[in-house]
């Protein structure tokens, strides 16, 4: 299992509104699956998660006047967790 295979929780707006329903937002690696992901939010955070959902954004071209640049594309996953279990995912 990779260890940078989970970059870090999103938190959003609708992040935190997901968090009360049982689903936290991650960025992960590009290359990772639901399986790989599943593992590490369970040895990480230490609850069992029910399903998970992949979102690949593809990268995008930018102008800024003549120049033109790449936005990065990323991958999300939206894990759920079983009913009654939470991860602290807010800082502070």
């Amino acid at each position: 299992m990779n260890k940078f295979l989970i970059q870090r929780p999103l938190i959003t707006e609708k992040g935190a509104a997901m968090a009360e329903m049982g689903k936290y937002i991650f960025l992960v690696d590009s290359r990772a699956n639901g399986p790989e992901v599943r593992k590490a939010i369970k040895a990480i955070y230490k609850v069992d998660v029910v399903a998970t959902n992949a979102i690949n954004t593809p990268s995008k071209k930018r102008r800024l006047g003549a120049t033109v640049g790449v936005r990065p594309g990323y991958k999300k996953m939206i894990v759920t967790l079983k009913p009654g279990q939470k991860i602290e995912v807010m800082p502070g």
